[in-house]
């Protein structure tokens, strides 16, 4: 949070690899000839590994350092990365680790605005003044489209200076594009290119300017899926997680209540039951209503 905003958001999605885990694995496949193969760690995920030692043979178990989490894509997905260590064995880092590697900013953040950013991340789709974003996860890269009303030139600044923001705050790295109005005069991309450096500055990367088209490429490291990602490739689950957070916040007596669409029941895994019901000291009932959209899971008390 700064001035009252929040700036950078994670979501806890434990059970797969995340980067910066270093652990013990077996080393199942490897490319002959070169220094990359697949290791299966303790869960039984499979990872790609890569500066593989010449003396390591299948079968052996060695120390990896997971590097980038598996990403999810439309139909199909990809393994995660990792690469030998000779660190000490480390878990994952938690939520408060990630975040102040991202930002210095670190509070909590309230239930309000957490909701706000689950939304938008969600739909995709950021306002500002003016217009809006468009965020669209792809196998090639993410790409942020700008819409509004606004005189193309004020739009794109405008726009420069959300996308910025939204970066941060949903977490998008790897490959990202944003297709800005189109621009005839080389002053105004200038313009656009010195807003967004602005709203970059400390977020390591590497980009292009704008060009005749209005776009602009940025590359940085892909350390796993953005907050975009991972709502978009896993719906259920991302509703059921969200289910879960607002039935803790049931403040009224009674049997909780949580009422939601089937897919998002099947979801929901039977230790998440166990640990909602020590968290909240409460009897669970559970229904389903297939006309519920995803997100419009909701809980409540309800007499015994």
């Amino acid at each position: 949070m700064q001035q009252g905003e929040a700036i950078a958001a994670l979501i806890d999605w434990p059970g797969r690899l995340a980067a910066g885990l270093i652990s013990d694995a077996i080393l199942v496949s490897r490319t002959a000839g070169s220094g990359s193969g697949t290791a299966q760690f303790p869960g039984g995920e499979l990872a790609l590994v890569s500066g593989l030692p010449r003396s390591a043979s299948e079968g052996a178990t060695l120390r990896f350092e997971v590097t980038r989490a598996a990403l999810s894509e439309r139909g199909r997905g990809k393994l995660a990365r990792a690469r030998p260590s000779e660190k000490d064995v480390q878990s994952t880092p938690t939520l408060r680790q990630q975040l102040v590697f991202i930002s210095s900013g670190l509070v909590a953040i309230s239930d309000s605005i957490w909701e706000d950013i689950f939304a938008e991340a969600w739909h995709g789709e950021m306002a500002f003044s003016g217009g809006s974003l468009a965020v669209c996860p792809t196998p090639a890269m993410t790409l942020i489209d700008v819409d509004g009303t606004l005189p193309a030139a004020q739009l794109a600044r405008a726009a420069a200076k959300a996308a910025a923001a939204a970066i941060r705050l949903l977490g998008l790295n790897g490959n990202l594009a944003i297709d800005f109005p189109t621009l005839p005069d080389k002053a105004d991309r200038h313009a656009v290119d010195r807003t967004l450096a602005d709203g970059l500055q400390g977020w390591p990367h590497e980009r292009t300017a704008m060009n005749g088209f209005g776009l602009v490429q940025l590359v940085s490291r892909q350390h796993g899926p953005s907050l975009v990602a991972r709502l978009h490739f896993d719906r259920a689950g991302a509703a059921a997680r969200l289910l879960l957070r607002r039935a803790e916040r049931v403040s009224d007596p009674g049997v909780l209540l949580l009422t939601m669409h089937p897919a998002v029941r099947s979801a929901i895994q039977p230790e998440w039951e166990a640990e909602l019901a020590r968290r909240t000291g409460r009897v669970l009932r559970w229904q389903t209503d297939p006309a519920l959209a995803l997100d419009g899971a909701f809980a409540q008390a309800v007499s015994a």
